[in-house]
C-alpha cells in the first residue's frame, strides 16, 4: 500500500509542476468551465472535436490545487483521440473509482480501463479531495455534451 501511495504522490506532484496541455487549443469548438466554490479551484476545458465525434485536441486553463491540476493534466492526455462516447465512458469509470469510498475496492477491470488514471483511486481515502479530482471531469462532460456553461461541485 505504501508503494501505491508513493506512486500517487509522485504522479500528482509531477503533473502539478508540469501540467500537460495547459492551453487553449487553436481550433477548440467545445468548452465548459468548472468551479469549486469551497476551495476556489477553477478550470475551463477546451476540446477540438472533429465532424466524426473524435477529440482531436484538448487543453485546459485555470488554477487549482495540486490534485485538481494533476487530474486536469492527466484527463487531457487520456481523452485525446477518443470518441465523445469513449471519453464519456472514461468519465464514468473515473468517477466510479474516485467516489467509491475508502472501504470499497475498485474492480480490476475499472483500474485496467483507467490506465495511468488509476493512480487517482487513492483520492478515495481523502473524501474532502474527491471534488478536487473530479471537477475537471465534470467540466469535460459538459463540454462533451456541447455545453458552454459552468458546472459546480456544489
Amino acid at each position: 500500500m505504501s508503494d501505491l501511495r508513493e506512486l500517487y504522490q509522485s504522479v500528482i506532484l509531477d503533473h502539478n509542476k508540469r501540467p500537460r496541455n495547459f492551453r487553449r487549443p487553436e481550433h477548440a469548438n467545445h468548452s465548459a468551465s468548472g468551479v469549486n466554490p469551497l476551495c476556489g479551484d477553477r478550470v475551463t476545458v477546451h476540446l477540438d472535436v472533429d465532424d466524426s465525434g473524435v477529440v482531436r485536441d484538448v487543453g485546459f486553463e485555470g488554477s487549482g490545487c495540486a490534485i485538481s491540476t494533476a487530474s486536469a493534466s492527466m484527463m487531457t492526455e487520456s481523452v485525446k483521440g477518443k470518441t465523445l462516447a469513449e471519453a464519456d465512458s472514461l468519465f464514468e469509470r473515473f468517477h466510479d473509482v474516485v467516489t467509491a469510498g475508502p472501504t470499497s475496492e475498485p474492480s480490476a477491470e475499472d483500474l485496467d480501463a483507467l490506465g495511468k488514471l488509476a493512480v487517482f483511486a487513492g483520492v478515495r481515502e481523502y473524501p474532502a479531495r474527491i471534488k478536487c479530482a473530479t471537477l475537471v471531469w465534470h467540466a469535460l462532460r459538459s463540454a462533451l455534451a456541447g455545453g458552454h456553461g459552468t458546472v459546480s461541485t456544489e
